[in-house]
């Protein structure tokens, strides 16, 4: 098999990974705010830390069957920078945050940038869904 026929089984399983990680995060931060301690767990924690490691294994995966550089792309340079952004946020969300309503905000921005992480990777432009907002010739 060459890895361009892997791809179309690493791009889904990239998006379910993503997808599944993303909605994980949000149960996990709604219910950190609710109080519920399961969201805190080991086991959920592991099961978290599982996740996102198949997903980066993915994406590495992806970028060696195109040859991409992610610093050299615009669109995957502006994903890795919001990964960065949502990491911070997300821990802040989750545990490191010392206000229930700094973890509130956290939650949000976190996933306010997994938003438009996913727009980004789709219209594969930095902009995400502001890319009709670009001018230029036309």
């Amino acid at each position: 098999m060459t890895p361009y026929e892997l791809y179309p089984m690493a791009r889904a399983t990239h998006f379910g990974l993503v997808l599944t990680s993303g909605a994980l995060f949000a149960v996990r931060g709604v219910a950190v705010l609710l109080g519920a301690r399961w969201a805190m767990v080991p086991a959920v924690r592991r099961l978290s830390y599982t996740i996102d490691t198949a997903l980066l294994g993915a994406a590495l995966l992806l970028l060696a069957i195109l040859n991409l550089n992610p610093f050299a792309v615009p669109w995957l340079a502006t994903k890795m920078g919001l990964l960065l952004l949502y990491i911070v946020m997300g821990s802040l969300a989750l545990k490191r945050a010392p206000t229930r309503r700094l973890r509130t905000a956290s939650l949000v921005v976190a996933l306010l940038c997994l938003g438009f992480m996913l727009s980004v990777a789709l219209a594969h432009n930095p902009f995400g869904i502001f890319a009709h907002l670009q001018s230029g010739p036309r």
